[in-house]
């Protein structure tokens, strides 16, 4: 958080500031209690926000006061996340660097004060890790300090395992670090560099590339880009002939010996460079010379010597021009700006955040200040991100094949937009389970059950039909040629009865490539070659897949084992470009399965009281008219089934086994529940659980039934073919059998139409519609005369008639609203909806409905988090650069 001059740390009062970097602002600041002047480095907020963190800083803090030495900063203590340390004047050196070499004999007196920093610190057992010019500081009295020592380790999150991507280099790459980033890169030891541990030896590399920039003016390592700087420090060449010619041999060796990339032939201890330098030149040997031979016939002899090698090298050089480059794996964490905040992965199963073909630009969607979630782009060369106006509501971006358009779900229309803005065009209202854009223009969508094709022109097409078992399919991805499609395939609705086809778009022919996988993608290496990357659960996997056979050759090997994903369907948090990038968003589980309470909440301030206080992964919960039991969705292990609690028993009756139920409605005698399934209608059941489910509509379809009259005679359910539509249908009950009638649609419309309620005279009915481009709470007469009058004004969802008065309540982010009405003759009249519960504090509305009204009107049962409290705000991802190299490393492809 930026400061002004005159704020106020602790006892230390801000000044001026002095300067800004990867590691932190940095002030001058007053020390009012010793009367002198200090520099305060503010932490990064990221940092200051994490509590383990802090206090790993804390910790290491006091261990780095302990430093006392004069080539080193003195660090004075620590003040609510920042460091106060010792104020040096002076340049920065690598702002002499900038100016040219530095003489030889100054070079030396640098380095030796470097070297004496360094072992003091060594021999406390401390390891600077960021040792560059932008991190030593040169008093106007010649004394070298350096500056940050150990900085770098307090701000790297603790790591794993050697062999996690995460233990690559961590960069923070915000909207004014890139160059710091590039900075840092270069100065980073081959081991840093690919993620392997450290120790001592890194800082002697780093001590080596600092002395041979001083000597030469001019960078080591350079590229374009941070993976490009990161290759040559692991491979690049070190021309040691671009040294001076009056650099002392001793020099030469020392710098051959800092940078020998194996640590164990490197220097191991800095104190010998000290000695070195100190005795550079006073052997009396020429600098830089190497001795002469006098005997022709050896020159000779090493001149056809050095003929043959050139000879080999020259074919070596020829074979290794010819082998793919592997570059180094570099992690970025990326922070998108704290002003944002990215949907939780909870309410939808599809990335939020998505790159390019080409993988240089990042596209994804955000919300910022509570508002609706908008879709923004960003260049990866450029520092800020543009929000693309038009766009609310926007979920689930994908790029076209040239990169030059994003396409969304937003108000229930699939819908594109130009990278650089403009008008947003819609393009189809086929319900959206994933899409992926095809080579020729058409773009292949899961719908409710199946994958659809939508092409340029024309009616979209129905490209498969799922068999027997089946009752869904998402996360559609076209192949390279557009000749066929990766999906995924579900059983019923858990992740782990999911598996990953393939089906050709000719034919329709399909094969399984991996079962319990979701979210594929597919990345192309060489010659129809390349890779099936998905997830299971939070951990992604990468296995060979042969492109023109459609299959896989395994063995799949786990790459990144933190990602975010839905617990419910599976999808995750990721994507990845042809060019061989990945993002993703950390996380693992979503929170869908967290294990939650019941809690009762009223209007008032008497807050919450316990329904159900046995911890479960509750969801759909719904109270019985009579007011005496609960039914509810509980996941367990992947698998939703339906349970009644008895409030008077405290007890509790599983009434479905198996899996399969998604929504459900009691009878209005509170006799029975009906509930739905997927591909196999509605089915109904005793409350009691003296029945088995049986079948009430016999429809293969998706079916969820919503409301049923008070005389208990008609339901209204929705039904999920292209888009989810009402209808109702009229109920019989005789000797204990509940029968449905003909059912009959009550809106034929173009658009989404979800969530209806029955008025308690059954003359009225509620429901959400995505007319305006979000759902709100629509009321219509029923049967319907063709009035309809909109009643929420800011989004709205399940909408619930209070049984007492009149007022219609619905869910509004995370607030239940209430709107009083009056009928006047056909007309309903809507008063201006206010504000019934301020808080819910429960699982967002994407999540589904997590709450019911009582009988009495005056308070809700809520499915309440074990741990609630204000929602994180998420805006950070990880990119890995080079990631395809890391896969042949990991698994490599047959040949």
């Amino acid at each position: 958080m930026p400061l002004s001059t005159g704020d106020k740390l602790g006892p230390y009062e801000i000044l001026a500031p002095l300067g800004a970097g990867g590691m932190g602002e940095v002030y001058r600041a007053k020390d009012t209690r010793l009367k002198r002047e200090v520099a305060v480095k503010v932490l990064p907020e990221a940092f200051a926000c994490d509590s383990a963190r802090m206090a790993r800083f804390q910790r290491e803090a006091e261990v780095l006061a302990a430093l006392n030495h004069p080539n080193i900063a003195q660090i004075y203590g620590a003040e609510e996340g920042a460091l106060v340390m010792e104020l040096v004047e002076g340049p920065m050196l690598g702002d002499l660097i900038q100016r040219g070499a530095i003489p030889l004999e100054e070079t030396r007196e640098i380095a030796r004060q470097i070297a004496e920093a360094l072992e003091a610190a060594h021999e406390k057992g401390i390891i600077h890790r960021d040792l560059k010019p932008a991190n030593v500081k040169i008093r106007p009295d010649g004394t070298v300090k350096l500056l940050d020592f150990g900085l770098a380790a307090i701000l790297q999150p603790a790591v794993t395992s050697p062999t996690d991507p995460a233990n690559s280099p961590t960069l923070t790459m915000g909207a004014t670090q890139v160059g710091a980033i590039m900075g840092t890169a270069g100065y980073m030891s081959p081991e840093q560099a690919m993620g392997k541990p450290v120790d001592r030896r890194a800082d002697i590399w780093s001590f080596g590339v600092v002395l041979f920039e001083m000597l030469t003016g001019k960078r080591l390592f350079t590229g374009e880009t941070v993976s490009q700087i990161l290759a040559d420090v692991i491979k690049g060449e070190i021309d040691f002939g671009k040294l001076p010619s009056a650099t002392p041999a001793a020099i030469r060796n020392l710098l051959q010996r800092c940078l020998d990339r194996d640590m164990k032939n490197r220097l191991q201890w800095i104190g010998e460079a000290r000695i070195a330098i100190a005795n550079a030149g006073k052997s009396g040997e020429p600098a830089g010379v190497a001795p002469k031979r006098s005997r022709f016939g050896i020159v000779g002899w090493i001149a056809v010597a050095v003929l043959a090698v050139i000879a080999v090298a020259s074919r070596w050089e020829l074979w290794r021009s010819k082998q793919p480059t592997e570059k180094p794996l570099v992690r970025l964490d990326v922070d998108l700006g704290p002003e944002i905040s990215l949907p939780s992965p909870e309410n939808s199963p599809l990335s939020s955040v998505v790159l390019s073909p080409d993988g240089t630009r990042l596209a994804y969607v955000a919300s910022s200040s509570a508002g609706p979630t908008r879709l923004f782009t960003r260049r990866l060369d450029q520092s800020k991100a543009v929000e693309l106006p038009g766009t609310d509501g926007a979920n689930a971006p994908i790029f076209s094949p040239d990169g030059q358009w994003i396409g969304f779900s937003a108000g229930g229309e699939f819908n594109k937009i130009s990278v650089q803005g403009g008008a947003v065009e819609p393009l189809t209202a086929v319900p959206f389970a994933g899409a992926s854009w095809n080579e020729d223009g058409s773009i292949i969508t899961a719908g409710s059950t199946d994958l659809i094709r939508i092409p340029l022109s024309g009616a979209p097409k129905k490209m498969t039909e799922l068999g027997k078992g089946e009752f869904a399919a998402a996360f559609p991805q076209v192949l390279p040629g557009g000749k066929a499609v990766l999906f995924v395939s579900y059983a019923t609705l858990s992740a782990d009865k999911a598996t990953i086809e393939v089906v050709v778009l000719a034919d329709g022919h399909r094969k399984t490539l991996v079962p319990g996988g979701t979210s594929p993608h597919y990345l192309p290496a060489s010659n129809g070659s390349g890779y099936l990357v998905y997830t299971n659960k939070e951990t992604l996997f990468a296995e060979p897949f042969d492109l023109d056979r459609l299959e896989v050759r395994g063995p799949a090997a786990p790459v990144v084992e933190d990602v975010a994903y839905q617990t419910l369907s599976g999808g995750a948090q990721f994507d990845v470009s042809r060019s061989g990038t990945l993002v993703y968003r950390k996380g693992g589980g979503s929170g869908v399965q967290a294990m939650a309470t019941i809690q009762w909440l009223t209007p008032n301030a008497d807050g919450k009281k316990p329904l159900l206080s046995k911890p479960g992964s509750y969801f759909f919960p719904r109270l019985s008219p009579d007011g005496t039991r609960l039914a509810m969705m509980v996941m367990e292990q992947g698998v939703t089934n339906l349970w009644v609690y008895d409030l008077r028993r405290d007890a509790v009756t599983r009434l479905t086994s198996g899996g399969g139920p998604d929504s459900l409605v009691w009878s209005s005698d509170s006799r029975y529940i009906l509930f739905g399934t997927v591909r196999n209608g509605i089915l109904w059941t005793r409350a009691d659980g003296a029945s088995d489910p049986r079948p009430l509509t016999g429809s293969k379809t998706n079916q969820a039934p919503l409301s049923i009259t008070t005389d208990g005679k008609r339901l209204a359910y929705s039904e999920y073919g292209e888009r989810a539509q009402i209808w109702t249908v009229p109920l019989e009950e005789t000797n204990g059998q509940i029968k449905a009638g003909k059912p009959e649609q009550v809106l034929e419309s173009p658009l989404t139409e979800v969530s209806a309620a029955f008025s308690l005279d059954g003359k009225w009915l509620a429901h959400c519609s995505i007319a305006t481009g979000t759902y709100e709470v629509f009321v219509q007469s029923f049967p319907n005369t063709g009035g309809r009058w909109q009643v929420s004004n800011n989004g709205g969802r399940f909408p619930v008639w209070s049984p007492k008065g009149h007022d219609l309540l619905y869910q509004s982010g995370d607030q239940i609203m209430a709107v009083a009405y009056t009928v006047q003759g056909d007309r309903f009249v809507a008063e201006k909806p206010r504000v019934w519960l301020e808080k819910l504090g429960g699982f967002p509305a994407g999540f589904g409905a997590v709450w019911d009204l009582a009988s009495d009107g005056k308070r809700v049962a809520v499915v309440t988090p074990e741990t609630p409290g204000e929602p994180k705000r998420d805006h950070e991802v990880v990119m890995l650069l080079n990631f395809l190299d890391e896969l042949r490393r990991r698994a490599p492809l047959q040949k």
